[in-house]
């Protein structure tokens, strides 16, 4: 009897049997849609699912719990879903080594694999930043990790936030959020298994790169589906559903911002070609991501006395002890060495001066 594939990344050699397949990207680009297919084709998300709404009819395809979950944890570390700072993933970062909170993902994970078979599709936007804890549930599940990136043009992404999300972001910040999260979320699902997906390509013929995936993480639930799958989910997408279609000359942010973000979008999108993912892109992306991290740099430099301000406020409002909770420092000695890597040397540098620390 032949024995079952394995994975082929260094950090994922385990039997093939249980596959999760962790659908990440900026929220409003698709990732509901391709959630939403998998499922219907046959692949498991776990429930119970957050209810559609008139932002998103056709549903969420995010299970409940983890959506809670994350939410716990940005709270615990003190970061936003769409958070525009570079050291937000040194801070989120931290969490990855608490292991009790890596048992209890293993826990529910493992749950999961039991009451809905080897083949789990997972997906919210929080979950970018906390990538680490859920390779390391997947492996002690015994499962394959693989992730979906979902592509979309920047412009069209930062337009349905300020439709369908609260307001109290701007365009300016939205479009510094996207590139923070998808430079990163690129960044960490680099040597694993992973494919990039335009929301277009989705909805002008989701056959083409759904079948590519099935084919590329060994997806039986894709491989093997019936005609009647393949009906559904050809009345669960609908291409009406793209109602924001904004370019730059619509969206107010600086020249150097738009810049980035560009060259940011144009070099995901090459991932998304046949051989598109490449050392040269990667090469690329990272120089781009230590742009970002730069220009952030010096924008909360010249800021700091507004920042300085509000703090100011709010410690009028709300006295208490100013100071950093015990160990914070030995925490930050302890992150991984690939988290920290992650994190951009001059961010690296202003994280260990509030901390204390010189080196």
């Amino acid at each position: 009897m032949s024995q079952p594939p394995m994975s082929t990344t260094s950090d994922e050699t385990v039997p093939a049997r249980r596959r999760v397949v962790f659908v990440v990207g900026s929220g409003r680009s698709g990732t509901s849609t391709m959630s939403g297919t998998l499922q219907t084709l046959g692949m498991h998300v776990p429930q119970p699912e957050v209810d559609a709404d008139d932002s998103n009819p056709k549903g969420f395809g995010e299970p409940q719990w983890v959506v809670d979950l994350h939410d716990e944890l940005l709270k615990r570390c003190n970061v936003q879903v769409s958070d525009a700072r570079p050291s937000a993933w040194f801070e989120a970062g931290k969490l990855s080594t608490f292991e009790p909170l890596r048992t209890r993902l293993r826990t529910w994970l493992e749950a999961q694999f039991v009451e809905g078979g080897p083949e789990l599709v997972i997906k919210d936007p929080r979950m970018a930043w906390f990538l680490g804890l859920w390779r390391s549930a997947a492996l002690r599940c015994d499962a394959v990790p693989a992730y979906v990136t979902m592509l979309r043009p920047v412009t069209e992404v930062v337009g349905s936030k300020q439709k369908y999300y609260a307001s109290k972001f701007g365009e300016v910040n939205r479009t510094a959020a996207w590139v923070n999260m998808m430079l990163h979320t690129e960044r960490s699902t680099r040597g694993s298994s992973r494919a990039f997906v335009r929301y277009h390509d989705m909805l002008t013929d989701w056959t083409v790169p759904l079948f590519d995936i099935g084919q590329q993480f060994d997806l039986d639930a894709v491989k093997s589906a019936s005609a009647n799958d393949i009906r559904k989910v050809h009345q669960f997408i609908d291409p009406s559903l793209r109602r924001i279609q904004l370019t730059w000359d619509e969206i107010e942010v600086p020249a150097r911002l738009r810049d980035i973000a560009e060259e940011s979008w144009q070099n995901l999108n090459t991932l998304a070609d046949e051989g598109g993912d490449t050392p040269a892109v990667h090469d690329r992306l990272d120089e781009l991501r230590a742009a970002y991290a730069e220009m952030y740099d010096e924008s909360e430099a010249i800021a700091q006395s507004t920042a300085l301000a509000a703090r100011r406020e709010g410690l009028a409002q709300k006295p208490g002890p100013d100071v950093l909770a015990p160990g914070a420092g030995r925490v930050a000695d302890r992150l991984p060495h690939g988290v920290r890597a992650m994190v951009p040397a001059k961010a690296r540098r202003g994280i260990r001066r509030a901390f204390g620390k010189q080196r």
